[in-house]
């Protein structure tokens, strides 16, 4: 971590004023349940639209930390504490870390864009670091705040560092500049991400330029022409442009792509370079590009780099969430070790267990540096922090220095020596993170404590879910309560999992359909409310027993329910149902007097909440039907407050209403497919981000000739040789047979391939003819660049059917950024 600086320095830095004695920093939070050491940690409450970090002073300080960054006003110290007082604290966070990298003299990369950064970014910290001690910003922390906690990593013994830089909003870099001043620039791209506050692309490539007004060079890709122009403009910046035109200053002559590899014929100040690269698809080859053309600025020899290049490996920029054996779940994070992305690993390990066992299998940090007995304690003492019940360690460093970490935990030479000894999980029921260099090959111990294995997998991105979450939040306003609906297996991303993450965001309510979706939301330990809109009789005894509330829609459930209330003091209370147009569940107009009359004679019940279900909600030609039923909810549901001599919450809005019908909001919105990125119409879809991909990978490659057939029936004549790829992924998988004979296609390397003949129940065919693949690579299905409306489409459905379709059989990996 960052050098040591006192609270009093860090207040003058910050404009703000020191209260309580002076201490010892080194270490920043922004998170409550981050594991640190408490003696020299400073923690910075940030105060934003869906959080306040002022809120967690008091459960902070029962952990020992009494170091504290406030805004004024927002918080009330007690005795012990040590407290700055500023106007604004994210503000002052990045003025901290300005100050924190100007103390040192070492060069510093930085790089923005919209896409390719975190890649770029590690690739170059892989090529450096034989040579160089890089500091880099850990996982894909560029955002305004991830931006000044990763330079604050700057060490003494660092040699050069690389931070990443994204923005979502015009301004946002004008801040995080003076907080990276690179001296080297990369411009990696320009495309349609966070494109919501930019009138166009040259916008957005003008405000990111804003990170090099001060740098020495930037490396671009000359081919961009909003790129190029944006740069050209920053005055005294030397420019370097790659590209295949001849007007590059690093240019592409030839290219040859092979089954696995790719090779370069470059030009280079008038010098020829040949460099080859393990990977084939055209992201993979302008990101090596960037690297190499800075490697080069740098002064490194071509046949150095091509070493360098031949030992790159895919980055995983994000923590992967998957089941694992003996009813446990699985973090991967095997690809990376160091104190940050420990920390970071750490958090969201306390995230998903929500109150389950944890457990750790950790390797040695490669190239840690320093005073290796301090570094082991550091990591001890975060451990400890974290409450993990059960440490795997591997490697030489860790065993050598095992009187520091907890007695109980288990020392090992490497993942064979592990996976020999403890072939499934130690701990049942247990989250277990797994972490560890590369070098260590923990990827193994991961694949062996799978609960599946099956090639075809639906990735879950909770970030992107956590953005949409916020994007109805700042919409709905703080006033209006969030339920989360997690029936049909959480629109097919896996409900348990699902309702663990908005728990998590503390959502105000869960839905479900079916009790068992909600006993089993309570097997797993979730304690958020949970609404059962059951279309199904089941015994009140059975809901109380589960703490679960029931949907009262007609004369039997409503009399369930009184006679259940009438027996039990602390029955649970319920949730009337009106129909308002739907006519699918709920109480008619006409049937409000028997309603009213047995709800006075039954004051025991206790009534929740009051709500409706719009028909067209997302449809502008029904808007007039939507409104009349908006209008009739409120008159229905002021009846039914005057009979009860309360008011109850008041819901009808779901994620289509929430945002275009203000008035629907009212109490509660009940939020389902916009979650998951299906905006109520273009407008929004723009502003929010698809969760799920499908992705199965190349089971084989079959050079067929013209006039053979492919898959049952013989449906597919070939008219012409072909390339056909076999797909581990069938009708049983969810894909539907009405995707054959060319109906339905998935992506390889970002091109698109037509299915060949019937869907089989395990298997499916599509074309590669002019698609250079080869077994292993990945087919998709549906993901935020190919969305799942398309699929849908080519199904002839909606996203609803195209979802939930999905097979449990296949595998469910939630994924999170770091």
């Amino acid at each position: 971590m960052g050098a040591a600086h006192t609270l009093r320095e860090l207040a003058r830095v910050a404009g703000g004023v020191l209260h309580g004695p002076d201490r010892s920093v080194r270490h920043l939070s922004i998170d409550s349940r981050q594991p640190f050491d408490p003696q020299h940690t400073l923690f910075i409450a940030l105060a934003g639209k869906h959080h306040n970090g002022h809120r967690y002073l008091a459960e902070l300080r029962t952990h020992g930390l009494h170091s504290f960054l406030v805004q004024r006003g927002a918080a009330r110290m007690e005795e012990g504490d040590s407290a700055i007082e500023v106007d604004d604290t994210l503000r002052a966070l990045q003025r901290i870390a300005a100050w924190h990298r100007a103390q040192f003299n070492l060069p510093v990369i930085g790089i923005t864009g919209s896409n390719g950064k975190t890649v770029v970014k590690e690739w170059l910290a892989q090529l450096l670091a034989p040579a160089e001690r890089v500091v880099r910003s850990p996982g894909s922390w560029n955002s305004q705040v991830g931006v000044p906690l990763s330079v604050w990593g700057i060490g003494p013994r660092d040699t050069i560092g690389i931070f990443e830089a994204g923005i979502s909003e015009p301004g946002e870099m004008d801040r995080l500049e003076p907080v990276i001043a690179p001296d080297i620039g990369i411009f990696t791209n320009i495309g349609p991400a966070h494109g919501a506050h930019f009138r166009s692309d040259a916008e957005k490539a003008r405000e990111k330029a804003g990170l090099f007004r001060h740098a020495q060079v930037v490396v671009h890709c000359r081919d961009h022409a909003e790129v190029h122009q944006a740069l050209a403009a920053l005055p005294g910046v030397k420019l370097i442009g790659w590209g295949r035109g001849p007007e590059a200053d690093l240019h592409i002559a030839a290219q040859a792509t092979g089954e696995e590899a790719t090779s370069l014929n470059l030009h280079w100040r008038g010098e020829a370079i040949t460099l080859h690269l393990p990977f084939t698809d055209n992201a993979s080859v302008e990101n090596a590009m960037h690297c190499i053309a800075v490697l080069l600025h740098l002064g490194h020899l071509p046949e150095t780099i091509d070493r360098g290049l031949a030992g790159l490996h895919p980055v995983s920029m994000r923590l992967e969430t998957l089941p694992g054996l003996n009813n446990g779940t699985l973090i991967n994070d095997a690809y990376s070790n160091d104190l940050a992305s420990l920390t970071i690993a750490l958090l969201q390990l306390a995230r998903t267990a929500a109150g389950r066992p944890k457990v750790v299998v950790l390797s040695d940090i490669a190239d840690s540096g320093g005073n290796p007995e301090q570094r082991q304690a550091q990591i001890a003492g975060l451990l400890r922090s974290a409450g993990v019940e059960q440490v795997i360690a591997i490697g030489p460093t860790m065993r050598e220095h095992a009187a520091l970490f907890a007695s109980g935990t288990r020392f090992f030479d490497d993942a064979d020596a592990l996976l020999h000894a403890m072939p499934q999980p130690p701990v049942n029921g247990a989250v277990t993170l797994v972490k560890g260099a590369r070098r260590f090959g923990l990827e193994r111990v991961v694949q062996r404590w799978e609960e599946r294995t099956h090639g075809t997998v639906m990735e879950v991105d909770l970030e992107a879910m956590r953005h949409n979450l916020n994007h109805y939040r700042e919409r709905c306003g703080p006033q209006v309560r969030i339920m989360g609906m997690v029936k049909a297996g959480g629109y097919g991303s896996s409900a348990v999992e699902m309702a663990r993450f908005l728990a998590h965001e503390q959502v105000a309510w869960l839905g479900v359909a079916y009790a068992d979706e909600g006993i089993e939301l309570r097997r797993q330990g979730i304690r958020t409310p949970v609404l059962v809109m059951n279309p199904e009789p089941v015994p009140m005894e059975t809901l109380h027993r589960h703490q679960l509330e029931a949907e009262v829609y007609d004369r039997r459930s409503l009399r369930a329910a009184i006679d259940f209330a009438a027996h039990v003091p602390d029955a649970p209370a319920v949730h009337l149902k009106l129909d308002t147009g739907m006519h699918r569940l709920g109480f008619l107009p006409q049937d409000m007097p028997a309603l009213l009359e047995a709800l006075h004679a039954a004051p025991a019940l206790k009534v929740a909440s009051i709500f409706s279900h719009l028909a067209a909600s997302e449809d502008p030609r029904h808007d007039a039907f939507t409104r009349g039923q908006i209008a009739l909810f409120s008159d229905l549901s002021a009846q039914l407050i005057a009979a009860l001599g309360h008011a109850p919450l008041l819901h009808i809005a779901n994620s289509a209403a929430a945002t275009r019908f203000p008035e629907a909001r009212m109490d509660m919105v009940r939020l389902g497919i916009g979650l998951h990125g299906i905006g109520a119409d273009a407008q929004e879809a723009a502003q929010l981000r698809p969760v799920e991909t499908l992705r199965t990978v190349i089971a084989q490659v079959k050079e067929l000739p013209a006039g053979e057939s492919v898959s049952y029936g013989r449906k597919a004549l070939l008219a012409a040789p072909a390339r056909i790829a076999v797909l581990p992924i069938g009708y049983a998988d969810g894909l539907s047979r009405r995707l054959g004979e060319g109906r339905g296609r998935v992506w390889v390397h970002g091109r698109e391939a037509r299915t060949v003949g019937a869907i089989c129940m395990d298997m499916c065919m599509v074309d590669v003819t002019a698609i250079p693949c080869a077994p292993g690579d990945d087919a998709v299905v549906f993901s935020p660049e190919h969305p799942v409306q398309d699929y849908a489409a080519d199904l002839g459905t909606i996203p609803y059917e195209a979802l939930t379709s999905i097979s449990p059989r296949v595998k469910r990996v939630f994924v999170q950024g770091t």
